[in-house]
């Protein structure tokens, strides 16, 4: 009985799973995780303003890419979708701890949950991220994948995307963020209000410098260029003859430093419909949901 229910259970996930192939060429009106915020500011009493401008990837800065990448899932130009040796560091970590408190999610993951599902802990929920994360993996490239998170990734009250949050954090566009701004930004990404760019500390300067040093070792910077961001993270100081590095502490390789989200169970989850995408040749094309306001 069991076995049959689960095998239920299995198949009804299988069946309701979202249908991602408009996203080869189409962009997102909406997102799961908008339409959450909507829903809380509403119980809040609180008027909910979103930012959020589409950027093709070419639009996005080249330090905000390989930044985000190295913060959020280092391998996840070779993974198909879901990085199990990070699932097996989270398992080990969530038992220590006596919860599920390590996500371990990918880039793949995380779009999947954020476009179409919650933050809820659900065993049945992580399934579903699962087997989406599966379907983007099988339809859409690599670069769209990216190209879809940077742009719907949450980076303050209202804020979504990197363009929207470059503009927030460092009144620049997305494709102008240095090598320090597009640090700070991915540091911020596991927790946007207590790791938000505005914070100063030694322990996110750490992590931000951890980011500079994977540019410059894609060959993202140069060594000047590494140099001068660990100056200004202050990280690094100026010695006679050079540049004394203060070598940052190492990052674990696997598993998130940060819990996932509390449940938000009294919050339905959105399905987002699709939108043409902004044209990829044309710099300042408006896209359908460009610098949307909503109340």
């Amino acid at each position: 009985m069991l076995v049959g229910g689960l095998a239920a259970s299995t198949l009804l996930v299988w069946c309701t799973l979202p249908d991602v192939r408009s996203l080869v060429r189409d962009n997102p009106k909406t997102t799961a995780f908008i339409e959450i915020r909507r829903v809380q500011a509403a119980h809040d009493g609180r008027k909910f303003e979103l930012r959020w401008t589409w950027k093709p990837l070419a639009r996005v800065s080249p330090y905000l890419r390989d930044a985000v990448v190295h913060s959020e899932d280092p391998r996840f130009w070779r993974h198909e979708g879901i990085d199990w040796d990070a699932v097996q560091h989270a398992a080990r970590a969530d038992w220590k701890a006596g919860e599920m408190k390590y996500g371990a999610s990918t880039i793949t993951q995380q779009v999947a949950k954020n476009l179409y599902l919650s933050p809820s802990k659900n065993p049945l929920r992580k399934l579903r991220e699962w087997l989406i994360a599966g379907r983007l993996e099988r339809h859409l490239s690599k670069d769209r994948i990216l190209e879809i998170y940077v742009n719907i990734a949450e980076w303050g009250d209202g804020v979504f995307g990197a363009e929207a949050a470059a503009r927030r954090w460092f009144g620049v566009s997305a494709a102008e963020l240095s090598p320090v701004q597009a640090a700070r930004l991915a540091v911020a990404l596991p927790n946007p209000k207590r790791r938000a760019p505005s914070v100063r500390s030694r322990e996110l300067a750490r992590k931000a410098a951890n980011l500079i040093i994977a540019m410059r070792n894609d060959g993202v910077i140069d060594a000047g260029a590494m140099q001068a961001a660990l100056i200004e993270l202050g990280v690094a100081k100026r010695a006679p003859g050079g540049v004394a590095p203060v070598e940052p502490e190492p990052e674990p390789a696997a598993a998130p430093d940060e819990p996932d989200e509390p449940d938000v169970p009294d919050v339905p989850p959105a399905t987002p419909d699709t939108a043409p995408a902004p044209a990829r040749d044309e710099a300042d094309a408006a896209p359908a949901q460009a610098d949307a306001t909503s109340g």
